[in-house]
């Protein structure tokens, strides 16, 4: 995630400012995990999460998420799909993951490219919407649904669902400007009431936004922030990856990115699966 990009906070574009959190201490690694190695906060949206930058003096960059307390997805769901997808994907490679006193650090090397929030690609945006709509394809193509042991597909995202809400984990002031006269509750039975009755299964992302693709030369060559990633109805993050595209570079170029995909906008799917992600986390 990138401090202009919403995605993935479930924070409204349109929302007042919240109260700034107290700025995090420096970071410091259990000893063994990365010695030699300078860190620099990389960027820090969700209460609770901050990733940091590695850099070590020969010029190689790690990154270090670290978490407090219980957040969802966990930095080991995290690891274990990294881990599981490498073999299929371009990811990038866990160094470790560790939980000194109350936190958990995720290790991960660095991969080449620059994401796509980076000033770079606005020089092209139909062109870098065009990336950013072809490596959501790339992903899906990557390696079939049933090599995946992990499920996020109806039954279990409405399960997850039902908990956070019976339990009060979810807060409508965190939903986005067009779920905003919804209650928790209200939200749910909307839900219950229009998620598609079949899926097209596919692996996905689970958080796919600009922020966590990297491009080199305009295309997508790197996925990142994996923490969610499971067999879902490929809509789930066609959906997400048409809303970013909207919230990130303007919403005329949401058309684009479904051309890009290859697939033609299918919007009660559409409407069911954003709603879906204002309750997810």
């Amino acid at each position: 995630m990138h401090p202009d990009d919403w995605c993935g906070s479930n924070v409204p574009l349109a929302a007042p400012a919240p109260e700034p959190e107290p700025e995090p201490q420096p970071l410091k690694l259990p000893a063994g995990v990365a010695p030699g190695w300078q860190p620099s906060l990389a960027w820090r949206i969700v209460p609770g999460v901050a990733t940091w930058r590695l850099t070590h003096r020969d010029g190689r960059v790690r990154f270090a998420k670290v978490t407090a307390g219980s957040v969802f997805p966990s930095l080991a769901d995290e690891a274990e799909r990294m881990q599981w997808a490498a073999a299929h994907l371009p990811v990038p490679r866990v160094v470790s993951l560790e939980r000194p006193a109350g936190t958990t650090i995720l290790v991960t090397e660095g991969l080449a490219g620059r994401d796509g929030t980076d000033p770079l690609w606005r020089r092209d945006l139909p062109g870098l919407v065009q990336a950013f709509g072809r490596g959501l394809r790339q992903f899906h193509d990557a390696v079939e649904a049933r090599r995946c042991p992990y499920r996020f597909g109806l039954d279990e995202a409405l399960a997850h669902v039902r908990r956070r809400v019976a339990a009060g984990d979810v807060h409508p002031g965190g939903f986005h400007p067009e779920h905003a006269h919804f209650t928790p509750e209200t939200a749910l039975a909307r839900l219950e009431a229009t998620l598609p009755q079949s899926e097209d299964s596919v692996v996905c992302h689970g958080d796919y936004c600009p922020p966590n693709v990297l491009l080199t030369d305009g295309r997508v060559t790197g996925y990142v922030d994996l923490g969610e990633l499971g067999v879902a109805d490929r809509w789930w993050d066609v959906a997400i990856g048409g809303w970013s595209t909207g919230w990130n570079f303007g919403s005329e170029f949401e058309p684009g990115f479904y051309a890009a995909y290859g697939i033609e906008p299918d919007l009660e799917r559409i409407a069911s699966y954003r709603l879906l992600y204002d309750l997810v986390s």
